[in-house]
């Protein structure tokens, strides 16, 4: 203890030590702001919508929100325990991009939170990639058999 009352190491108020514990204790849970705002888009496009564009919308929505209902297999099935299987390994998907985001933006002594949104698109748009690609690949292979 120093004369003040506090530890000496202590992070001093919105300094940079205290800003990059800020980015790494609330980095995992900012990763959820940007699904869950898909998934009330989702939901605003699919409620009773009867139009093709609306729902090719809301479909790309859900899946960009929710890539683990793909994994799932919610297309194909509407299943409750799939679907909160679905949701649950979303979550923690993108729970495990807000943590690699948050570490990779605060490697800098000076990270701020434009750094984390950095990180975190590029990460994201891997994760909508391989959404992209699943998508396609489904097409692919499981539509001709649809038909």
């Amino acid at each position: 203890m120093n004369i003040a009352g506090t530890h000496p190491r202590a992070a001093v108020p919105l300094g940079p030590r205290d800003f990059r514990y800020r980015i790494r204790r609330i980095g995992p849970f900012a990763a959820l702001l940007p699904a869950c705002a898909l998934a009330i888009v989702a939901t605003m496009m699919l409620r009773g919508n009867t139009s093709t564009a609306g729902g090719v919308v809301g479909f790309a929505a859900v899946a960009f929100a929710a890539p683990g209902l793909l994994v799932a297999g919610i297309p194909l099935t509407a299943e409750s325990g799939r679907t909160f299987l679905g949701v649950v390994g979303s979550v923690v998907l993108w729970l495990v991009v807000g943590i690699l985001a948050s570490r990779r933006a605060t490697r800098s002594p000076v990270a701020i939170w434009r750094d984390y949104w950095r990180e975190y698109l590029w990460l994201a748009v891997g994760v909508w990639a391989g959404v992209v690609m699943g998508l396609a690949l489904t097409e692919l292979f499981v539509g001709p058999a649809l038909l």
